[in-house]
C-alpha cells in the first residue's frame, strides 16, 4: 500500500515579534493531530531542522523591510505552492510601519552611531506589495482558531471560512454594551476585523484595530462621528495609527485628520 505523503510546512519569519509563529505553537494538542497529515519542514521557532523546498504551504509573519527580506520573499514565493501572510505585519506592514509616515533615514541617523551600515527600504510594506498571496489572515496576533482553520482547509482542499464581519458583531453575540454609544469611549470595533471575540470591549476599552480594516470599512465615516462626538484630530490620528496604520482605509483615515491644524489637546 502506497505511503501518503505529508505536506511539507514552513514558517518563515521577516520584520516582527514573533506573536504570530508562537500562535502556532500555542496549538500544542492541536499540533498532535496536524503531526499526522503535516510535515514540518522549516520553523526555526520550533526546530533547528532545515528541509529543502518546494514547500506546500509557507507561512509568512513579518513586514518587508530590508533589501534582503525582498529578495527572500521572492524566493520563497518560487518554492511555496500555497504562500499565506499571517499576522499584521505580514498583511499591513505593522506597527514598523509607522515609519512610513517619515524620513527613515532620520530615524536611522537617530539610533545608529554609524547609521551608514545599515541597509533598509525606506517603507515596511507587507508581503504583497512583493509577491502575490494566496491569502491573508489577520490579527495582532493571528487568533488560534482562525489558524487552525486556516491549516484545515487547505489539507482538505477549500477555501477557509474566515469571517469578514467586524467586531460589532462578536460584541452582539456575547452580550457586550457598546462603549462607544453607552460610555463615549473611541472605538474602532465597527470598521474592524472580527477574530479577537471582541476582547477590549469586554474590559470597557475600546477597540484598537488589532485584527485590521473588515470587509468593505468605512474608516472616514467613524471618524467623522467621533469628532462630533469629542474625539480631537489628534487622538484620531493615534487611533487609525497602531498596528495596522498602512492598511489603505486607516492610512486614509490617519492622513486625514493628520492635516488638520493642530490645536493644544488637553486630553
Amino acid at each position: 500500500m502506497a505511503r501518503h505523503r505529508k505536506s511539507k510546512l514552513a514558517v518563515w519569519k521577516f520584520a516582527s515579534c514573533d506573536g504570530c509563529q508562537l500562535t502556532l505553537l500555542d496549538c500544542e494538542d492541536e499540533l498532535m493531530t496536524l503531526a499526522d497529515q503535516v510535515e514540518i519542514a522549516y520553523f526555526l521557532e520550533a526546530s533547528r531542522r532545515r528541509m529543502r523546498g518546494p514547500y506546500d504551504i509557507s507561512l509568512v509573519e513579518g513586514s518587508i523591510s530590508t533589501p534582503e527580506q525582498e529578495e527572500e520573499i521572492r524566493e520563497i514565493r518560487r518554492q511555496s505552492r500555497f504562500l499565506v501572510a499571517i499576522g499584521a505585519c505580514a498583511t499591513t506592514g505593522g506597527i514598523q510601519a509607522l515609519r512610513n509616515f517619515a524620513d527613515v533615514r532620520q530615524f536611522l541617523d537617530i539610533v545608529y552611531a554609524r547609521p551608514e551600515y545599515i541597509k533598509t527600504l525606506k517603507k515596511s510594506l507587507p508581503a504583497s506589495a512583493y509577491v502575490p498571496v494566496d491569502f491573508e489572515l489577520q490579527g495582532c496576533p493571528i487568533g488560534k482558531g482562525p489558524l487552525l482553520e486556516l491549516l484545515s482547509a487547505f489539507l482538505n482542499g477549500r477555501r477557509p471560512n474566515i469571517p469578514s464581519h467586524s467586531v460589532c458583531i462578536e460584541c452582539k453575540r456575547r452580550g457586550t454594551v457598546c462603549v462607544m454609544v453607552a460610555q463615549g469611549i473611541p472605538c474602532l470595533g465597527p470598521v474592524t476585523h472580527a477574530g479577537c471575540g471582541a476582547l477590549c470591549p469586554a474590559y470597557r476599552r475600546g477597540c484598537y484595530g488589532c485584527f485590521g480594516p473588515m470587509e468593505t470599512p468605512n474608516a472616514t465615516s467613524l471618524g467623522e462621528w467621533l469628532q462630533a462626538h469629542g474625539t480631537s484630530p489628534p487622538n484620531l490620528v493615534r487611533l487609525f495609527r497602531s498596528f495596522n496604520a498602512y492598511a489603505p482605509p486607516f492610512q486614509e483615515a490617519g492622513e486625514r485628520y493628520a492635516q488638520v491644524p493642530q490645536v493644544d489637546d488637553p486630553s
